[in-house]
Order: C-alpha cells, then structure tokens, then sequence
C-alpha cells in the first residue's frame, strides 16, 4: 500500500523532470518550433500524423483526438490521425515484420507538407525510425516527442522535443503536458477568438 512519503516522492521526481526540462532553454525553443510548424501546416491545408509505441501510442491518438474532436472550446475539426489501426498492425507485423507498421501508414497517407509526429521516449523505436525516413522522403516535417538523449530519432527531426527524463513514466508525463501546450498555443494562432 502505498505511503504518504512514496506519493510525495513520486510528484517529487515529477517535478524534478519538469524543472529540468524548463531549465534547458532549447526544450522551450523546440515546442515553439513545434506550434510554427503544426500552424504553417494546418494553415496550408496539410495534414498531420502520429504514432507511437505502448504509452506513447496512446499519447499519439491523444494528440490526434484532441484536432479532431475539440480542446477547451469548439471549432472546426482539424486533419489529425493517429496510426492505431489494429487489423493494419496485425497484418503489416505479420507480412512485414513490426517495425514495419508507420512506416506503411506514412507511405500510404504522408505527402509533402504534412506533418509527422513519431513519439518515443528512448528515440531508437525500429517502427518510429523508418516511418520517420520515410516521411522526410516524402518531403513531410518530421516532429519527435522524445527522451533521455534523443536517440537515432533526433538526427531525423525537423524539430525534436527531448525530456531528460531518467524513466519512461516521467518522461511520458512531460509528454501529454507537451502535447497539450502545443494543442493550445496552435490554437491561439488559428483561432484566436477561442481565447479572447
């Protein structure tokens, strides 16, 4: 069961993870990068797309959710999917081998000019790595969500968040509130009234 003081340890470390990420100002540049990009894409007509693995697949159909459905307010749905299809999963693992499985969505889907968002919190994914590839192929924006050094994934991205988290569980936390503040700032620059 767990104790007053492992709770208090726990939102500690927490917060440990976030003030370090707030103390490295390229964080803070990074998701800045990040709002100018998504808003550029939207604005154009663009699309964007994001996929992840176990936790970080959830936070990438959280990300898409929250364009597709509404935020705080509502306004018009925006071209956001996530790659969460099972039975493509099931039969590109099985045809192709896992690693496989973005990289296909991104092939079929992905043009010039869209966005795609690869979510890994180690940044050496085999599936986020070679959709990546294959969208900046492509001549899409490549986005990672990433963590601890950046991994193989960083090299690849147009802009790269990296939290300097030691465990996934803390870094994925960094990651929703990530997500959030760009779903908001995007916001204030294609909806400005939602704010006022």
């Amino acid at each position: 069961m767990a104790t007053i003081d492992h709770i208090r340890a726990s939102l500690g470390e927490a917060q440990t993870t976030l003030d370090a990420f707030l103390a490295d100002g390229n964080g803070l540049a990074q998701i800045d990068a990040f709002v100018t990009l998504l808003t550029d894409a939207f604005a154009s007509g663009h699309k964007v797309y994001s996929a992840g693995n176990g936790g970080s697949h959830c936070d990438a159909m959280h990300f898409a959710e929250e364009w597709t459905g509404r935020y705080r307010k509502d306004r018009k749905p925006m071209p956001a999917i996530a790659f969460a299809d099972p039975s493509h999963m099931s039969c590109t693992s099985n045809d192709y081998g896992f690693e496989h499985i973005f990289e296909r969505m991104v092939d079929a889907f992905g043009a010039s000019g869209d966005v795609f968002l690869g979510i890994t919190t180690s940044g050496n994914s085999p599936n986020i790595l070679l959709a990546a590839e294959t969208a900046r192929k492509k001549g899409m924006k490549v986005v990672g969500l990433l963590g601890r050094d950046g991994g193989k994934m960083k090299e690849l991205c147009d802009v790269a968040i990296v939290v300097p988290g030691v465990t996934t569980d803390r870094i994925q936390e960094l990651h929703i509130k990530v997500i959030h503040i760009v779903i908001e700032c995007t916001e204030r620059n294609l909806f400005p009234d939602l704010y006022e």
